[in-house]
């Protein structure tokens, strides 16, 4: 048995990487064959209409003229029959599509190995031996085309959407692009630091309730996401209703990604102030200032909270990513425009 894995760069590169070896020897135990498996990074292209291009996929493979079946890992979102669809079965190409989002947030080596193996199945003929032991979990039923003879196996209806949106968050590593947001990081530094200085910040401050405190944070991050996403015109419309729902997931989880973004710099700032206001402000002079017997860790938090807020929105407001490619490669939808633009663009290298 000589089988291909396929998978996107990023993470399902990284993924595959993971669980090859174990996938390797569990074929070898439940077949009892010798069993080859090659790993091919390479991206998947797609159709305007967010359809996998599947001759682009059939010339990937056309390279592994002995490879007996193909599973393909990717980060493209896959929604049909108004429901997230996790993998896709193509007998007739003897290939096997998994959607990495589609499995969640934290998807175990345990459940994807599961969902590999059950594609293998799908893929065999009807007399080789299944792999009995790697059942699919409760959630999964795989579910025939006759008309295609395609095999597709669907995420759960209520739980599917949330577990998708999740899993499109994480593959579009908020926490790693917060590293691409360099100069608004300095721009709400230097604003921010001003808190340290000014005596009237610090009564303001001590004055705020935590809650209002709290809110004003908040109000900060949705500041600096809605400036972002309009800026960057991160929104997405659908371009007819079949998308419509897709469409609404990208939104959601680009809203979500950046939340997560913006909040890891939030709290970088926060961080950063209070300890360099515990540094200069002398604890004596911010009792007297503030009318209060003794200055506490929590006067100088409220300090460092309120600043790096008062940071966000006056400084870091008006910038943007360093780079294009930052831009490019943040979100399904701006990575998907790329997709469709190299393929378009070979389309018209060859006619």
């Amino acid at each position: 048995m000589h089988i291909l894995l396929i998978c996107d760069p990023g993470p399902p590169s990284r993924r595959v990487a993971s669980f090859k070896d174990e996938f390797a020897e569990l074929l070898r135990q439940d077949f009892e064959s010798d069993v080859t498996v090659d790993v091919c990074t390479e991206a998947l292209r797609v159709q305007a209409d967010h359809r996998l291009e599947l001759s682009t996929l059939d010339a990937i493979v056309d390279r592994y003229a002995a490879a007996d079946l193909v599973i393909m890992l990717t980060d493209i979102p896959r929604h049909t029959q108004g429901k997230p669809l996790i993998a896709e079965v193509l007998p007739a190409r003897n290939i096997a599509v998994i959607s990495c989002p589609t499995l969640g947030a934290l998807t175990t080596k345990r459940r994807l190995l599961k969902i590999y193996m059950s594609c293998v199945n799908q893929l065999l003929p009807d007399g080789h031996l299944p792999a009995k032991t790697h059942r699919l979990p409760r959630w999964g039923r795989w579910s025939s085309r006759s008309e295609s003879g395609r095999r597709t196996l669907h995420a759960h209806t209520f739980t599917g959407g949330p577990r998708l949106v999740l899993g499109m968050t994480m593959a579009n590593e908020p926490l790693r692009m917060a590293r691409r947001l360099s100069r608004a990081m300095a721009a709400a530094a230097a604003t921010g630091a001003f808190g340290i200085f000014y005596s009237s910040i610090w009564q303001m401050s001590h004055h705020l309730s935590t809650a209002r405190l709290i809110s004003i944070g908040a109000i900060a991050i949705a500041v600096m996401v809605g400036w972002l996403i309009t800026i960057n015109r991160l929104w997405d419309r659908p371009l007819n209703e079949r998308l419509a729902q897709v469409v609404f997931y990208y939104n959601l989880s680009t809203v979500l990604t950046l939340v997560i973004c913006v909040t890891g710099l939030y709290a970088v700032l926060v961080i950063g102030i209070l300890a360099g206001g515990l540094i200069v402000i002398d604890p004596e002079f911010m009792a007297q200032t503030i009318h209060r017997p003794e200055a506490r860790l929590t006067n100088y938090l409220d300090i460092a909270w309120l600043s790096a807020a008062m940071g966000v929105v006056a400084g870091a407001l008006g910038s943007s990513f360093d780079s294009d490619i930052d831009l490019k490669n943040l979100t399904h939808a701006q990575r998907l425009r790329s997709r469709v633009y190299i393929a378009q663009d070979d389309e018209s290298g060859t006619g």
